[in-house]
Parts: structure tokens; sequence; C-alpha cells
């Protein structure tokens, strides 16, 4: 079968269409045939890092390939021995191995049947695979940590991208006002995934017009500077936050003394969101398809590549202002 594999850590040109055998499945697993493949922010921080590649990939060492991706939809074409959720030609979807090696990557991959649901039928193979890790984030974010309720103040840092345009959605979806900051060139797209009010990053700083938001979804990509005076992008979202508020940090780490100075001044509540594996998976993947068939959440995807053209994709998501989602299609 075909599959992008990595030469080695580094630029995006390192990604490389080769001929490599097709796996074969455990007694808990299905072989599914790729559809469509969503990629993610983090598969260009583990192509690019050493330490990354060894830690989310779960890099061994001893790998013939490495395959990276983790985000897919598609048909099962074989089923395990203890296998009883799937059979042959189901059509399912999901984010698998995830910290671990799910290499999507492919024309076929293994994937734990635990790891997987039923794509609905009114939705495509493309919109499934990108409402995977991205729709798992923001539902985190939103849902399971911030518990949106109708009425609720919700501002989305980086609502165009490919988590923050599912928070959105999923935001209105129980009721809340909605906020989006992006780039003012994409201001009548989010507001057409029916956000209330349009911030511009680029000319318009959110805390000097709000200080009342419930919750703030933040999403903003900042390389860490040691030696830099100026405000942190999550102070300043502790800023639009009313006392007793919840600030979701989907990428940079919150330390120790930054969390407890948000509880203890002001009874903010500061967590930093992951879709690492949780006894909840299953359900929140199934609850992401339903919304998806009914139309509540819909993927927008910007680009549509095929495989052979990965290291292209990987060029547009690493700039980390992509718009919705990038898949790419075997």
């Amino acid at each position: 079968m075909k599959a992008i594999i990595l030469k080695e850590v580094g630029g995006p040109e390192n990604l490389i269409l080769a001929d490599v055998p097709v796996p074969s499945i455990k007694e808990n697993e299905v072989l599914v045939q790729v559809k469509a493949v969503a990629i993610n922010p983090v598969d260009a921080f583990v192509r690019r890092n050493q330490a990354a590649l060894e830690m989310i990939y779960a890099l061994k060492g001893n790998e013939e390939n490495i395959i990276l991706g983790w985000d897919v939809a598609g048909i099962v074409t074989q089923v395990g021995s203890t296998v009883t959720r799937f059979q042959v030609g189901d059509e399912v979807f999901g984010n698998f191995n995830f910290i671990g090696q799910a290499n999507a990557y492919s024309e076929f991959v293994a994937a734990p049947e635990h790891e997987l649901v039923i794509k609905p039928e009114n939705v495509s193979f493309e919109e499934a695979a990108g409402a995977t890790m991205a729709a798992l984030t923001a539902w985190a974010s939103v849902v399971k940590l911030a518990k949106v309720k109708k009425g609720d103040k919700v501002i989305v840092y980086g609502a165009s991208g490919g988590v923050g345009h599912y928070a959105v959605q999923i935001a209105k979806h129980f009721g809340a006002y909605v906020v989006g900051v992006a780039s003012g060139d994409n201001k009548d797209f989010v507001l057409g995934l029916g956000a209330d009010e349009f911030f511009d990053y680029k000319t318009q700083a959110v805390e000097d017009f709000i200080n009342d938001a419930d919750i703030v979804h933040d999403a903003v990509w900042v390389e860490a500077d040691v030696n830099s005076t100026e405000e942190t992008h999550l102070a300043r979202s502790l800023k639009t936050l009313k006392d007793g508020g919840i600030l979701s940090s989907i990428v940079v780490y919150p330390d120790q003394q930054f969390i407890d100075k948000a509880k203890t001044e002001r009874n903010i509540t500061v967590q930093r969101v992951n879709v690492t594996p949780n006894d909840t998976y299953l359900k929140d993947m199934e609850t992401i398809a339903q919304l998806l068939s009914e139309g509540e959440i819909k993927t927008y995807t910007s680009h549509v590549f095929p495989l052979a053209e990965m290291a292209k994709a990987h060029e547009i998501i690493q700039t980390k202002n992509a718009v919705g989602k990038i898949i790419l299609v075997p």
C-alpha cells in the first residue's frame, strides 16, 4: 500500500510517498481502508521536533517506517477475532492511538475497535475525518471543562481555525453568546458559523472591550520566550473574564503559579485541555457524530489534497493560520 513516511525529523520535504506493507490487525482491531485523513498543528510539531516525536508518536527506535497522523475516516475491510462493534463494510471514523502510533497517513490502518465510531450516512468521509481530534478538543474545552450553558458569554480565540470553528458551533449549540476572535480576513466566515460578535485580533485588543466573559477558549499558538517582557496571551485572556470564570488553554501550558494566582485572586479556573485517552472518548465521539448528522456542527474544509501532497498540506498547517480543516485523500 501507499503511505507517507517521515525520513527524518525536519521540514515538510521529509514526508515522502512510499510503498509499505498493509498492517496486520490484532484480535481487538479492525483494518480500515482510509478514505480521508485530517491533519492538525500537532502533526507538524511532531514532524519537526525530536522530543515530540519520541513522546507523542511514542517512538521506540526500531520502527521500519515512521508514519504520522491520527485522524481517519474509512471503511472496515477486516475485523479481529474479538471485535463485536463493527463488521466488514461499516463506514467509521475516529482519532485513535493518541498518544501513540496510529500511522494514519496510509491507504490502510489497523485501529482498535473501541476508538472508532460509525460515520453518519449523510456526512462525507472528508467531513468526518476533520471532526476528530479538532472537534474532540473543542468539546473537551467548551463542554467538559467549561460546562457551557445557555446565556454564557464565550470568547473563542482562533475562531477560524480547526479547533476554533468547532468551538464556535458547539457553544452556539448550547445557547451561548459567542465572541469570535480571528484575522479580519475571516470575519464573514466566523460570523457565518454563528458567532454573535467578531474581533480582529490584529487591530483590536479584546480585553479593552470585554471583561465579563464566562468562558474563554484560548487556542493561540505562542512560542515560549523566556526573555520577553510582554504580557502573555493567557494573562490578557484573564482580563476578559468575570470573577469565577473559566479559561481553557488549548496550546500553551499555564504554569502552576499562574493557575493558583488566578484561582486565589479571582476564583478563575485555568486548565490546559487535551484529548489524550479517557473514559468518555467513545461517548464524546458518538455525540460529535450525532451533531454532525443533525447539522448542528459542520466541518469546513479549506483544502483537500491527494495523500501524495502531504508536504504541501504540512506547509499550510505549520503556519498556524489555516482556516478550518485540511484533508488528504489516499
